[in-house]
């Protein structure tokens, strides 16, 4: 368990670890890597709600926000990707929120908060100042924006598939669709109920939250309303590939069994005329017959082509 503190003390930032945790003065607590031991102590410190610190060693929590006597629970998430979009990590991020003290508990690591460390060390009133709330708006916002990218590089990828899929359909990318559903499916099942959770945040009349900062967290609301209509535009687009995809195949076994049929058309005649002058006649012998056989060889697929071109068949 590292447990990084940012402690702002007489209009200055300090940066340190637990021994920071009794020094008078705003604090930002951020745990990376929760222990039992080391949040046992926060709780006693901080007087956290027992069933809210079980929540933090066991991750797979619904996002959601929950009331305790000293304090609020906050339970946030988001996705980081790999080189394939659909290779996605969940961040499950916890936040207790008290009187002049945040404390953030969060598995992996997340870029997003060094980023909102950096900026509370170079502008400590602006960002630690305006208190801890400030610090968890910062933080919800940094982790709602950080799944824009990943749309993006969904929809560009979506783009490119269908692209490919008009050109020549391949089964392989019938199975990249039913992967990006399911990218899709995760995504949404994940951020959905947190739109709920942020726009609680937003409504105001949450202790510890100032009214100034729900302003801040509607600009959240709305990033996450974004990142929902571009999941459902998502998945429009998705089946429309697949729709296009089977399209592309049915049309592709028409024009197979159309060749097919006409092969078949063709040679149809042709066996009745090999069949009819092959029989054992002695009426039927003769150099005229051969010749004639021969004619009606040549002269029936032709007559066959240019009708089938005439009714725009070929």
């Amino acid at each position: 368990m590292k447990v990084q503190v940012c402690l702002l003390h007489e209009g200055r930032v300090l940066t340190g670890g637990e021994e920071l945790l009794e020094q008078p003065g705003t604090k930002w607590i951020d745990v990376l890597t929760p222990g039992e031991e080391g949040m046992r102590r926060l709780a006693e410190r901080f007087r956290l709600h027992k069933l809210a610190v079980e929540d933090c060693l066991h991750l797979d929590q619904r996002p959601k926000l929950e009331a305790y006597p000293e304090h609020h629970f906050v339970v946030l998430q988001g996705f980081t990707t790999g080189k394939d979009i659909c290779d996605l990590t969940l961040h499950e991020h916890h936040f207790f929120l008290g009187p002049g003290w945040l404390i953030s508990v969060h598995e992996f690591p997340f870029d997003a908060h060094d980023e909102v460390r950096r900026r509370v060390e170079a502008d400590p009133p602006a960002t630690l100042g305006r208190g801890v709330d400030f610090i968890l708006y910062m933080l919800a916002d940094t982790l709602v924006d950080r799944q824009f990218p990943i749309l993006d590089a969904f929809s560009e990828e979506l783009e490119d598939l269908e692209t490919a899929i008009f050109e020549q359909p391949d089964r392989a990318q019938l199975q990249r669709i039913f992967e990006l559903k399911r990218m899709l499916v995760h995504f949404r099942r994940v951020l959905s109920p947190q739109r709920d959770v942020v726009g609680m945040l937003s409504r105001g009349g949450i202790s510890h939250i100032q009214e100034r900062t729900t302003l801040y967290f509607r600009d959240v609301y709305d990033h996450l309303i974004r990142v929902y209509e571009q999941i459902d535009s998502g998945r429009d687009i998705l089946g429309n590939a697949m729709d296009g995809y089977l399209s592309m195949v049915a049309n592709k076994t028409n024009d197979i069994t159309k060749q097919l049929t006409i092969f078949a058309t063709l040679f149809l005649p042709l066996s009745f005329i090999v069949g009819f002058f092959g029989q054992n006649f002695d009426a039927l012998s003769g150099r005229g017959y051969y010749y004639t056989m021969w004619g009606l060889l040549v002269a029936f697929p032709l007559a066959l082509v240019g009708w089938f071109k005439h009714k725009k068949w070929l």
